[in-house]
């Protein structure tokens, strides 16, 4: 692959933060509960990050589409930087909670996590204006992502060893805070195309036309997700009583198949829309089978699976979701459907009572919840031409 525009460091960054983040992602419910925070608490401050990215991600689209993506991927790696220090050095609660909404940690635990961060859509989009190549570069940062991700779950299952206690999780935040400060230094040395000159303050028509109806499938989706995912770690320790090291290696090897899956979908020739909309469908249903699963084996074979699935489909959906957008509205579009898939994943706020209701409810919500948002996809976006727009 041609190194234009830098593309190698960008593929550099965002391995180094899947690494940071995804460890993060997966300790937080985890380290949460050992410092004696209540599940129900625990969803709150999850609900408090994703606001707070939500708000973050929406201001900081529209600045890319003035001054350019990479400050704006660069300010974002500084931010977690900032949040993993603080998990690393502080043993205040206070501090604790704050670090963890700053570093916009709430949400998802999947294998392609690490991958994303506002103007990253925005930037490919820009940079690469052919769907097609769009897809292929997305497809091999995704992969590169969720490959690396097992880094991070590894650190989880290698903590016990280190440190049976809390110290274990601190210690480890602090090797998050040099691989996340190492991603920032990399963005330095990527490029980007002179960006179009703005001529509306907020977005052109056409370019919110289009994203109306991806924000509609993204938040009955996104109120899913943040019902089943973020407190996934924690399901897996209290349905199954299974060990910290049990549940990074579930995650290890998900993030091995969405890895695959990423790769994959660079080889599938179907229309981009039916493979985003089938795959988060199955991801839904995937969902609603582990909630009923009697077995740990079951449940993990099931989110593993879902991994491939999930795999396949997000790059297509990515590059689907700019299809009807002006070239100029590229950050700020991504940004209004990352912030109504962010604002809907506050539905996390009261994912820790359902937990304490059922340990089967939050999946079988949110795997609900995402099959119909899938479905939607599909039927609000098929009148969509694969087209470049300019107007």
């Amino acid at each position: 692959m041609q190194d234009d525009y830098g593309y190698t460091f960008l593929l550099l960054s965002r391995v180094l933060r899947s690494v940071g983040i995804i460890y993060i992602t997966l300790s937080s419910s985890l380290y949460l509960s050992a410092i004696g925070v209540k599940p129900e608490i625990i969803g709150i401050i999850f609900l408090g990050a994703i606001g707070f990215s939500s708000a973050l991600n929406l201001a900081l689209g529209m600045i890319g589409d003035r001054t350019g993506y990479k400050k704006v991927l660069i300010f974002v790696e500084i931010l977690a930087s900032i949040a993993s220090i603080l998990l690393a050095l502080s043993i205040n609660q206070i501090l604790i909670f704050a670090a963890l909404i700053i570093g916009g940690v709430g949400g998802a635990a999947g294998g392609i996590r690490g991958v994303f961060s506002p103007g990253l859509t925005a930037l490919v989009a820009s940079n690469w204006a052919d769907e097609r190549e769009r897809v292929r570069r997305l497809s091999f940062l995704m992969s590169a992502s969720s490959f690396s991700g097992i880094g991070g779950s590894i650190l989880l299952s290698l903590r016990s060893y280190i440190s049976n206690s809390v110290e274990g999780y601190r210690m480890l935040y602090f090797i998050s805070f040099v691989l996340l400060l190492g991603s920032a230094i990399s963005l330095l040395f990527v490029k980007e195309v002179k960006r179009p000159k703005k001529t509306s303050k907020v977005m052109k028509k056409s370019s919110l036309k289009f994203i109306s109806k991806v924000i509609v499938s993204n938040s009955i989706t996104g109120f899913g997700l943040g019902i089943a995912i973020p407190l996934l770690p924690l399901w897996y320790s209290l349905a199954f009583h299974a060990s910290s090291f049990e549940i990074g290696l579930i995650f290890t090897i998900s993030y091995l198949t969405t890895a695959l899956g990423s790769l994959l979908s660079n080889k599938i020739r179907f229309d981009p829309l039916k493979v985003a909309s089938i795959t988060r469908i199955l991801n839904g249903v995937f969902l609603i089978a582990m909630a009923f699963s009697p077995w740990l084996p079951l449940a993990a074979g099931l989110y593993i699976a879902r991994g491939l699935n999930a795999g396949i489909g997000a790059p297509n959906r990515s590059a689907v979701n700019v299809r009807g957008v002006s070239a100029e509205d590229f950050g700020t579009a991504s940004s209004f459907q990352g912030l109504a898939t962010r604002l809907s994943q506050m539905s996390s706020g009261i994912s820790g009572y359902l937990l304490d209701i059922s340990y089967s409810l939050p999946l079988e919500i949110g795997g609900l919840l995402q099959a119909v948002g899938g479905y939607l996809y599909m039927r609000l976006l098929k009148t969509t031409s694969n087209r470049k727009v300019d107007s």
